[in-house]
């Protein structure tokens, strides 16, 4: 690798942190504006989609730029390949962060409805697969990041659990419908959230080893590039 590839790597990996801080941040501060309904902060969070979304464009900009002029191979080619995705999802869950905050400023000028199932501890099993998945990322940590992909499975019963109860309660009493959904839809935006940071750690497994296990079945072939 020559040196100027070398920095030019080094300030890719600081944008990537800077974003990746970034990122966690709307998250938790999402949450938070939901759970103490804080519009003030969740106004923040809204607002500051709009730098997460310029700092993603600075690092595709930088990867494509490397591309270019580098041509990296090898374990160079694999980390721009996998910085370029997870930069997106990234991205995308800023904007889902966006969206539980405008969730909230919706359900902060209705009566309090009671959640059917515990939002707060699904948020905060998705903070911590997030979190999990940044440090994964950091320490280049393919077993920390297998171990988020497990979590998954988690969310995705607790927002199963959320829609049918969700359904149930409305039919019990429609004039909750409109409260009933918007807490639907923030947990869904959690799910989400979950979804994209798998993405990040299977891309992070695939930084590491070079093995693609997105769609891969227990039993199934490694594919190696």
């Amino acid at each position: 690798m020559t040196q100027h590839l070398t920095r030019e790597i080094s300030q890719l990996k600081k944008k990537m942190l800077s974003l990746c801080a970034l990122t966690e941040e709307s998250v938790q501060m999402a949450v938070k504006s939901l759970e103490v309904r804080d519009n003030n902060l969740a106004n923040k969070v809204i607002e500051r989609d709009q730098e997460i979304d310029q700092q993603e464009v600075e690092v595709e900009e930088d990867c494509l730029k490397i591309l270019a002029l580098h041509q990296p191979v090898a374990i160079d080619l694999r980390f721009i390949v996998a910085v370029l995705k997870i930069n997106n999802d990234l991205e995308r869950i800023g904007d889902l962060s966006a969206n539980i905050a405008e969730r909230t400023l919706i359900l902060s000028s209705e009566s309090v409805i009671e959640s059917p199932i515990d939002l707060v501890d699904m948020a905060g099993r998705v903070k911590n697969m997030l979190k999990s998945s940044l440090d994964a990322l950091v320490n280049m940590d393919q077993n920390l990041a297998k171990s988020v992909l497990v979590m998954d499975d988690e969310v995705d019963d607790i927002y199963r659990q959320m829609y049918k109860s969700v359904v149930q309660r409305i039919q019990t009493d429609s004039t909750k419908t409109i409260g009933y959904l918007n807490i639907l839809s923030v947990s869904r935006q959690l799910e989400r959230i979950a979804d994209h940071t798998t993405n990040i750690c299977e891309d992070i497994i695939y930084m590491v080893t070079g093995e693609i296990i997105r769609h891969q079945q227990p039993n199934a072939t490694v594919v190696k590039k």
